[in-house]
């Protein structure tokens, strides 16, 4: 369901997020109505999408996105403005990183929990792993909640294009992409590696780690992988669209 609404522009791109909102809120992969998804509607990055302050994801639709320009502070103003932190986070991702079109920042379960640890490092033990095998980066400066400065020191740890992960310790996981499709395909499985990785340490066992060459051998055959993060999103939305979800209004 992609017909344009009356004086909305970025339509397809709405419907999109707003099916990603859904499904995260279907997975358990949200925190109340704590976290933010972002799609930046410029060419430099820094005019974009984002949800609404404080809307529940699974009650978010594409009409109710609003429009934040990282460069204007006045954004902060506007009706259902986003949170500080929101504005933080992802205004200082969208400022310096123009590589990442889409953000995705959760406090999904698994990946929370890895980065709760020590060593919030994900060795490839299956091949959903392999697929992040050094393509992440570990925040381990956590400074207390995403205000501006806070969002900005995390922006500059993503200065390797092709890492497109954080893990942010002591905080979630922020996830960036070219598209929403990208993005949350990416956040989807970086929660599922997530999630065999944790269960695994739980049985003591020692771990089946597969070596430093066929983990990057994985990751490059995965990254060129053919549509399957656009097939994962479209197949989405037409369960939403069968189940007539109001996402798509």
């Amino acid at each position: 369901m992609t017909e344009q609404r009356p004086n909305l522009d970025h339509w397809p791109q709405r419907v999109d997020l707003a099916a990603a909102f859904r499904w995260t809120a279907r997975l358990n992969m949200h925190e109340a109505v704590a976290n933010h998804f972002s799609l930046a509607i410029n060419d430099d990055g820094t005019r974009f999408l984002m949800n609404p302050n404080q809307m529940h994801f699974a009650r978010i639709k594409a009409s109710d996105l609003i429009v934040v320009d990282a460069n204007d502070p006045s954004t902060l103003e506007g009706p259902d403005a986003p949170d500080p932190t929101a504005w933080g986070l992802h205004g200082g991702l969208h400022r310096h990183c123009s590589h990442a079109r889409c953000a995705m920042h959760v406090h999904s379960p698994y990946a929370t929990a890895l980065a709760a640890l020590a060593d919030s490092r994900l060795p490839p033990v299956d091949q959903n792993a392999c697929t992040f095998f050094n393509r992440y980066v570990v925040d381990d400066s956590y400074g207390g909640l995403a205000f501006e400065e806070e969002g900005e020191r995390c922006a500059r740890l993503f200065d390797d294009p092709k890492k497109k992960v954080m893990i942010m310790g002591n905080h979630g996981v922020m996830v960036i992409g070219d598209t929403v499709a990208d993005t949350f395909n990416r956040l989807y499985y970086f929660e599922r590696a997530c999630q065999t990785y944790i269960l695994a340490l739980q049985t003591g066992q020692p771990l089946r780690l597969l070596s430093d060459e066929i983990a990057e051998k994985t990751a490059q055959e995965l990254e060129t992988y053919p549509e399957q993060d656009a097939r994962h999103l479209t197949e989405l939305k037409a369960i939403l669209d069968e189940e007539g979800s109001s996402y798509a209004q």
